[in-house]
């Protein structure tokens, strides 16, 4: 006979053993009934440069992909497993950013760890391997080195950062002085755009080793003289004043306090000749007016895709006539042919216009349409073109 205390914990038991008897078979038809999504790697680069892309949101009604140098966003389809997926290409081999739009908002595609940095936009990274490596690919070759600096900027009154790239070999002890570049990033960039997302160091260290470029400093300073244009509630690049103050402080950032700092810490040449200026988007804009305004600072100047610049050019460049521009050794302004890209006017057709108003006063400049739109892949290919005619003989 069970005494009271034995018949309770015999019943409580039978009663644990039966609810796990029944929890065991609810967790049996579960799982008989629920799979798990399958996962599957993305980006998934095929061999013919196609390029299949997964994204898992069981509960989304609409998912497209943002994909770099498409105009428009491309439809995925959605499984029974509510993963959506959308191959593309074949895809020229470059690095492409992408992002998911999942029901009008933009996502990061979790199950890929390489993101591409930015103010406004961050996104992934989609890289297509050619049948021999790119010059943006990382080579066998002796590497240069990439410093970061900090410093109070009393111009625009905040704390900032900049690049500065050495080349392989560069000897901070050696007498030898080097030319030197500095490379500005576009809008919604950082000062380390093109490092992170251009690969200029990757870039200069393949086009040194090959003996197509001179050896060089790549300096790469934080473009914006006014930050509010890109940070904080009243953020916009559209206004012309704000753009205006932008420009015009930044300009004497660079010439004031950058340029001064670079030349106290490096061995790089004080000579007008061995100093070059250009930039991507805003910085092309801001490399065109730092360096056609100051021309007895920069003598080599590039503009990729330039955009901000107003339509009355004799006003942002008052001074720039045939004889000031005789002692430049080059102008090089370049834009991609489809170039599109938001605002009154396309910045193909700006660009256009200013090599138009250039060749209209007798200026001679090197104007260079590339297949492509607003994209990193043009920019390369831009720096690649222009970094090999710097510093070499008239």
């Amino acid at each position: 006979m069970f005494s009271a205390f034995g018949r309770s914990y015999f019943t409580f038991s039978i009663i644990l053993l039966g609810m796990t008897v029944a929890m065991g078979a609810h967790a049996q038809q579960v799982a008989q009934t629920t799979t798990r999504p399958t996962l599957h790697p993305t980006p998934d680069v095929h061999a013919d440069r196609t390029v299949t892309l997964y994204f898992l949101d069981q509960g989304a009604s609409e998912v497209r992909l943002n994909l770099e140098g498409r105009p428009h966003p491309l439809p995925m389809e959605k499984d029974s497993q509510g993963v959506w997926s959308v191959t593309v290409g074949p895809l020229e081999p470059a690095i492409y950013e992408y992002k998911f739009i999942a029901d009008g908002v933009p996502l990061l595609d979790p199950a890929n760890p390489q993101i591409i940095p930015n103010l406004h936009s961050p996104s992934n990274v989609l890289e297509i391997p050619g049948p021999q490596p790119e010059l943006w690919d990382v080579q066998d070759v002796a590497h240069g080195i990439v410093h970061q600096h900090f410093y109070k900027s009393a111009i625009v009154g905040d704390q900032r950062d900049y690049f500065v790239y050495t080349p392989p070999g560069y000897d901070p002890r050696a007498h030898k002085k080097y030319p030197v570049l500095y490379l500005l990033h576009g809008y919604s960039d950082d000062a380390r755009a093109w490092v992170a997302t251009g690969r200029a160091n990757v870039i200069l260290d393949n086009l040194i080793d090959q003996g197509k470029a001179k050896p060089m400093v790549v300096v790469m300073p934080l473009g914006y003289g006014a930050p509010e244009i890109v940070t904080g509630p009243r953020a916009d690049f559209n206004v012309a004043s704000l753009r205006e103050k932008n420009f015009e402080l930044f300009t004497q950032a660079l010439l004031k306090e950058v340029i001064p700092q670079v030349q106290s810490m490096y061995r790089v040449s004080d000579k007008r000749k061995d100093r070059a200026i250009a930039g991507l988007s805003m910085g092309g804009a801001e490399s065109l007016l730092a360096g056609l305004n100051h021309i007895d600072t920069f003598a080599w100047v590039g503009s990729f895709s330039a955009g901000g610049l107003g339509t009355d050019f004799s006003q942002d460049f008052p001074s720039l006539d045939a004889k000031s521009a005789d002692q430049l050794r080059l102008l090089w302004i370049a834009c991609g042919s489809d170039d599109r890209y938001t605002g009154r006017t396309p910045l193909i057709t700006l660009n256009r216009q200013v090599v138009a108003w250039l060749r209209s006063k007798n200026i001679p400049v090197t104007f260079v349409e590339t297949p492509g739109m607003h994209e990193w892949p043009v920019w390369r290919n831009n720096l690649i073109q222009f970094s090999q005619l710097l510093f070499q003989p008239k």
